[in-house]
């Protein structure tokens, strides 16, 4: 007997998609979202999927590898658009026969989409307008993930609310769609399902999870965290342009905006292009999450953290996180 027989049938095709128990995604947070915390969404009903990051293709086989030994349920990988190595990787989960790729940080490059489709994989697309969100699936996306600005780490400037009334009613009839960016509560994915939502993606939400190999001091950042601490970074040069973070305030966000003008001023120099330039924003922002993540540093490393961190209290596994959802979720539809 199904325990959750209402939720459950609105997001039945998501977890069709996916293969999964249930239409829950974790977003793809960069060392954070490594094979503990995948495999354990995976196991716990939901859809893992490992962040490639900056990742070497090397280092993606051994990550992709340790996953599977830690799971026989499906989960995915996410790809940056804009990763020098992008077809190499794309190549090493052809050789794993990864089920599903997503690809963000801007629009796929030419012939990746049709590469990750080559070896059977479903492509996982995201789009800030509705006329790009259109373009990606008549190229041959499989799905879409419409993220708001409440969302951890990069983001739009449109809200989840917003989107969700602009994108759903559109598409959502003829596609796949998964909602993300400030759910954090089971009634919310309970609302986007009802619009027509396929599923919900979540990071805030899972990060700090038992199984997550976050730092304690990273951890204890989050619980300690109100909504309105998770700020979006600030753009200081047009000419260079940087997508909004949004992460907890400390001495690490204001460092941001010092790199921000180094790379400025060697962009006018012409000492690097502009494809360069915003590669050494990632990188800087790689770093700056290892330390937070990895080494507990939270002062000067980056706390990426969508605005529903209020929401997060204390350390959970995520067989319970996930029961929760289901369970909030499944109580918000039976009381309509």
């Amino acid at each position: 007997m199904n325990t959750y027989p209402k939720t459950s049938a609105l997001m039945a095709r998501g977890s069709e998609f996916l293969g999964s128990e249930y239409a829950i995604l974790c977003g793809a947070m960069s060392w954070v979202s490594e094979r503990n915390l995948v495999s354990a969404i995976s196991n716990g009903g939901g859809f893992g999927v490992i962040a490639c990051g900056a990742m070497t293709p090397e280092l993606l086989d051994t990550e992709i590898a340790a996953t599977r030994a830690m799971t026989d349920k499906p989960f995915g990988v996410n790809l940056i658009t804009m990763h020098p190595a992008l077809t190499d990787l794309i190549g090493v989960c052809a050789r794993h026969g990864v089920t599903h790729v997503v690809l963000a940080g801007g629009i796929p490059p030419k012939g990746s989409v049709e590469a990750i489709k080559a070896f059977g994989a479903k492509v996982i697309v995201f789009a800030p307008t509705l006329a790009l969100a259109k373009k990606l699936l008549r190229s041959g996306a499989d799905a879409l993930v419409i993220e708001g600005m409440e969302a951890g780490g990069h983001i739009g400037p449109v809200s989840t609310s917003v989107l969700a009334q602009e994108f759903l009613p559109e598409l959502s009839a003829d596609h796949v769609v998964f909602v993300a960016g400030g759910i954090g509560r089971g009634e919310a994915m309970a609302g986007y399902l009802e619009m027509g939502a396929s599923g919900v993606q979540l990071g805030t939400r899972f990060a700090c999870a038992t199984e997550s190999i976050a730092h304690p001091n990273f951890k204890k950042a989050f619980f300690r965290a109100k909504a309105r601490d998770a700020e979006a970074s600030v753009q200081v040069d047009p000419r260079l342009p940087v997508i909004p973070v949004r992460a907890l305030k400390n001495k690490g966000t204001a460092e941001f905006t010092a790199k921000q003008r180094e790379v400025a001023g060697i962009l006018d120099s012409g000492e690097v292009d502009m494809g360069e330039a915003q590669l050494q924003i990632e990188h800087y922002w790689a770093g700056a999450l290892r330390r937070a993540v990895v080494d507990g540093d939270v002062e000067n490393g980056s706390l990426m953290a969508g605005q529903s961190v209020g929401m997060v209290k204390q350390e959970e596994p995520v067989a319970d996180i996930i029961a929760a959802l289901m369970a909030e979720s499944e109580a918000a539809l039976s009381g309509r």
